[in-house]
Order: C-alpha cells, then structure tokens, then sequence
C-alpha cells in the first residue's frame, strides 16, 4: 500500500488542491451520454446544433465523473479518505463543448473532528471546474470522511 500524504489532521479551512486538467472530445461526448444520459443534445451534433445549447454538449453527470476521477487521482488515493455520506450541491454552469480544457481545483470549506467517531473527522469541500476561458463550468460541493492519524 502507498503511504498516505493526508489524513484529515491534514486539512485546514482554505486549503486549496490542483486537481488537473482535462480536455473533452466529441467522441467521448457521445460515449458517455449514449451509455448514462442520451438526451439528444448530448449524443447528435446535428440535434444539439437545433438546440438552445448550439452544438453537442457533454453531459453535467460526464463533467462532475471527470472531476471525481481527477479528485481520486490526485487527492483521494493519497489519503485516508472513507467515502463520503453525500453532495450538498451541484451546478452545471456553462456548457462543455468538444474540444474544452476544464481545469479542476478543490477547496476546502470546513474541517470537524467527528462526535461520534473518535478515528475520524469530516471535511466539507468545493470542487470547481473551469474552462480555458476562465469561466466557471461546474462547482460541486460535498463532504468527505477521513481517518484520523492519531486517535
């Protein structure tokens, strides 16, 4: 097993984590939305050139699994992370088009050591995703468990 950089001692209110970028393509576009939300505008770019997007659009539920996985590949496997008990919040704010570098980054909103559970604590984060153009395309915020180092 790696060794873990971050326990939850490890986080502190305003830690912000670069989570990467990625670059969309059409072809996966089309992949994912054929297989999890084939809605028209998500898997034809003739139907989402007739829509009120303009063109094909990858799905919200493509863009927040990028960031999950960015999120596991640079954080979450280097931790001692428990899962999570859910998502405060999610918003698709601007459109992912083919060809879109979004760059992703987490922050953290709130460090609590657990009441009930002495080897752990919570940590509650934001996720954001921006594009080239510098503007914001998704945020996510969700909480997070993490083992303690020393109990």
């Amino acid at each position: 097993m790696a060794t873990l950089e971050y326990y939850f001692e490890d986080f502190a209110v305003g830690d912000t984590f670069d989570l990467g970028e990625y670059t969309f393509t059409a072809d996966e576009i089309v992949q994912f939305a054929r297989q999890f939300d084939p809605q028209p505008f998500h898997v034809d770019e003739a139907a989402g050139r007739e829509s009120h997007f303009g063109g094909l659009v990858a799905s919200g539920w493509h863009t927040c699994s990028i960031m999950m996985r960015m999120n596991v590949d640079k954080l979450l496997s280097r931790s001692s992370s428990m899962g999570s008990p859910g998502v405060e919040q999610i918003e698709w704010l601007k459109p992912v088009r083919p060809g879109d570098t979004v760059t992703v980054t987490s922050s953290t909103l709130e460090v609590r050591a657990s009441k009930s559970r002495p080897d752990r604590g919570v940590v509650r984060q934001l996720w954001t995703a921006t594009n080239q153009h510098g503007e914001e395309v998704c945020r996510f915020r969700g909480t997070g468990l993490y083992r303690k180092r020393v109990v």
